[in-house]
């Protein structure tokens, strides 16, 4: 029975957390004539095999995909924004981020962390 658990407990314990979201974004903004909102997000993890520099962050919105980018001077902080059509009141959205792990033995892996869903309104003025 060890010898099944071993090689799983021994990769939880060298990746353990991946990460934590913090979403930045208000639950609701006032319409605007772009009909293109921000969102941002604070991200921050105690994986140590978490190689910073590879990150591709991006907001779901709409099943598409919307680049992040960091925020100057702030570390582990990105921000982007999201489409929002006209008429439309309100929007679910996810952040994700790609990234690669460094990995005993082997070159870096890759892999993904995707934030739980929010909700972002829209009301009018």
């Amino acid at each position: 029975m060890w010898k099944k658990i071993l090689p799983v407990l021994s990769v939880l314990l060298l990746t353990g957390c991946v990460g934590t979201f913090t979403r930045l974004t208000p639950l609701q903004q006032s319409r605007n004539p772009s009909n293109l909102y921000p969102v941002e997000v604070a991200f921050n993890s105690q994986q140590q095999s978490l190689r910073w520099e590879t990150i591709q962050p991006y907001v779901l919105a709409n099943g598409e995909r919307y680049p992040l980018h960091p925020v100057s001077l702030v570390q582990n902080r990105w921000e982007g924004f999201v489409p929002v059509p006209p008429g439309v009141n309100s929007i679910n959205y996810r952040f994700k981020f790609d990234y690669k792990y460094n990995n005993l033995g082997t070159a870096p892996k890759p892999s993904s962390v995707v934030s739980p869903i929010y909700k972002l309104n829209i009301v009018d003025q």
